[in-house]
């Protein structure tokens, strides 16, 4: 049925008129040109509200009982994970029937939507702990030590990315909390994996490792990339170096060797990419990559070295100068995975 036109105020207001004048809803709706139902609609308005204007609507009434968004809330608070589906089971149990948009909907008024789980390191007791450590130890340390380390890393870099996702309810800024996350092991696949570094005043080297990197392909890397970045950059006397705690850069040969060359290392906490400059690096390598849609291995070899080089130095600056943020959030978290 089409919607018909509301009234004016001006014929609402001369409707009541010509009630006050003594006329019928029959003849107050000829004259006007009214259907009789509409006359006497807004002569019952007017003598119970002594209004003729259009009063506030309440809507449709909510599908869910307040009793019902509280169960459904707590739910989800309690398990992210939990479906729509799952939650309109729960509500039917308890005699209310909707839909999952209604859930969806529901929810969003009160703060939460789905969103995909962030794929995060697994934390054990240990590692929060350890984290917490090396954060409350480095966080007076001054801006001018951190420009002095070199930061390392491995990534992988697909040839065409892949993507797999776990939807969780939220709220906003909770993205990292332990229970909105997966787990992932690190290095899940990929077509090539790359080394590189960097300090405060710009990139380092970044090659390309063709064979599966045990510890001594590891140590060549150092001996043949490590040095030359230092020099590259320009690090002052007694520059540190950054590695994470894989086994092929913790065992006895490493430490050994890097022992013999006289290298500061920076005892870091297992399980911490968030404490790591160089993942936001790589964040940046990787969409400057995907910009050029690299149709081959060769190519996107070829592509990551090129854009490695084009990283402004300012943004390893920047990485660096705020790192102290880092330390704070990290403690903020107590000790959990952090936003980076």
């Amino acid at each position: 049925m089409a919607k018909t036109k509301e009234l004016s105020k001006d014929t609402r207001n001369k409707i009541v008129d010509l009630h006050q004048a003594g006329k019928t809803e029959s003849a107050i709706g000829k004259q006007l040109g009214l259907k009789k139902s509409t006359v006497g609609a807004i002569i019952r308005k007017w003598k119970t509200y002594k209004t003729t204007d259009n009063l506030p609507r309440s809507g449709a009434p909510r599908k869910i009982s307040p009793r019902g968004v509280k169960m459904i809330t707590r739910t989800v608070s309690k398990n992210p994970r939990t479906t729509r589906g799952d939650l309109v089971n729960d509500l039917q149990r308890a005699g209310t029937k909707v839909t999952k948009p209604t859930i969806s909907n529901t929810l969003r008024h009160q703060g939460l939507k789905s969103c995909s789980a962030r794929r995060v390191p697994l934390l054990k007791p240990v590692h929060v702990q350890a984290r917490l450590k090396f954060a409350r130890e480095h966080l007076d340390d001054p801006e001018e030590y951190w420009e002095n380390v070199i930061w390392s890393d491995e990534t992988k870099i697909y040839l065409f990315g892949k993507n797999s996702t776990r939807r969780v309810w939220r709220t906003k800024n909770a993205e990292l909390h332990p229970k909105n996350t997966t787990p992932t092991v690190k290095h899940g696949g990929g077509n090539i994996m790359l080394w590189g570094c960097f300090s405060a005043k710009g990139p380092g080297r970044l090659i390309r490792v063709k064979e599966r990197m045990n510890g001594a392909m590891y140590r060549e890397i150092l001996s043949e990339n490590l040095l030359p970045s230092a020099r590259a950059l320009k690090m002052k006397h007694g520059w540190v170096f950054q590695h994470d705690n894989e086994p092929k850069h913790t065992a006895r040969a490493t430490k050994e060797w890097l022992r013999k060359k006289h290298f500061k290392v920076l005892e870091w906490p297992s399980q911490s990419p968030d404490l790591n400059p160089i993942e936001n690096l790589w964040r940046e390598l990787k969409v400057r990559v995907a910009q050029q849609q690299p149709q081959s291995i060769t190519a996107l070899e070829e592509i990551c070295m090129e854009e490695w080089a084009k990283i402004p130095a300012t943004v390893c600056e920047n990485l660096v100068k705020t790192y102290r943020k880092r330390l704070t959030s990290v403690i903020a978290n107590k000790g959990y995975i952090t936003k980076y």
